[in-house]
């Protein structure tokens, strides 16, 4: 039941998107369609709880031992980055169609603070690894919905006629900041 409550609390209580403000660049460079959002999000989902993984391996059996947790944060974007290759990689080669379908979305994902973000986070809450990985998934499920949800907001926005002064940015900023309120609707039912 712990676990559960972890992962509802990830995707909608505490959202890493509209609670957290992490990984705002690709949240609104990459919400222009569905599809997209779709694509991103589940590359995100995937990346996530890979980096997670490996990232909380390295921290308990090479920076802790080793006394250097200060090079915590180097490490762990060097570790991201490595992986997202190695995932590239591994990929193009033995499923193409994969590759296709998540290639573009790879090297964007190196780049993504919420990775990062959830890595650190799990340390700083002392989290084992199972819990860590339950907040990896909630918090990239969150960030993948709170994307599909924002592209078909703005796919919607495209069809209406919005004033000059507003369109593009200042649009999407705007309901990015309702989105948030939305969301901070569920503040409250879970810790």
């Amino acid at each position: 039941m712990e676990y559960i409550l972890m992962l509802i609390s990830a995707v909608f209580v505490n959202n890493i998107v509209f609670t957290q403000f992490l990984g705002i660049c690709p949240f609104l460079g990459v919400s222009n369609k569905v599809e997209t959002a779709i694509g991103m999000g589940a590359a995100v989902i995937f990346v996530m709880t890979l980096a997670t993984i490996v990232t909380y391996l390295v921290q308990v059996y090479v920076l802790v031992p080793l006394h250097i947790e200060f090079m915590q944060t180097v490490t762990y974007i060097l570790v991201i980055a490595a992986l997202v290759q190695m995932i590239e990689i591994m990929l193009k080669k033995t499923s193409p169609a994969l590759y296709q379908a998540l290639g573009v979305y790879l090297p964007l994902i190196t780049t993504n603070c919420t990775i990062l973000g959830v890595a650190i986070l799990v340390i700083k809450k002392h989290f084992s690894l199972i819990e860590s990985v339950v907040f990896a998934i909630g918090n990239s499920v969150g960030f993948c919905l709170a994307l599909i949800i924002f592209a078909g907001i703005r796919e919607q926005l495209d069809l209406v006629n919005i004033p000059k002064s507003m369109r593009g940015v200042p649009i999407a900023l705007l309901v990015a900041g309702l989105l948030s309120l939305a969301f901070m609707g569920f503040s409250g039912i879970i810790k």
